[in-house]
């Protein structure tokens, strides 16, 4: 499912434009991006939590090269689905 399709599923669920629902879902994951790129974790209660995990130094390889490069501890986004979510989609 893409976004134009869950916008087309929202608009019509709901009877809102699709214009509005679109910009509605948009503003929603500039929040979400602009949430997590500041270290702020967004929990959504029954879905899931979009939470920022720290990944430790490590040394890796360059095989074309063949040596040793360190790559830093850095920060990625992740999502934690919530055991609501979780158990609705085990069940189909």
């Amino acid at each position: 499912m893409t976004k134009a399709d869950i916008v087309s599923e929202i608009s019509k669920s709901t009877g809102i434009d699709k214009s509005t629902v679109l910009s509605t879902v948009e503003t929603f994951m500039d929040v979400v991006k602009i949430s997590l790129s500041r270290g702020e974790n967004v929990y959504l209660r029954g879905f899931g939590s979009f939470v920022v995990k720290t990944r430790a130094q490590k040394t890796a390889r360059n095989i074309s090269k063949n040596t040793t490069i360190i790559i830093p501890e850095h920060d990625i986004p992740s999502f934690k689905p919530a055991k609501v979510f979780l158990n609705s989609v085990a069940e189909k």
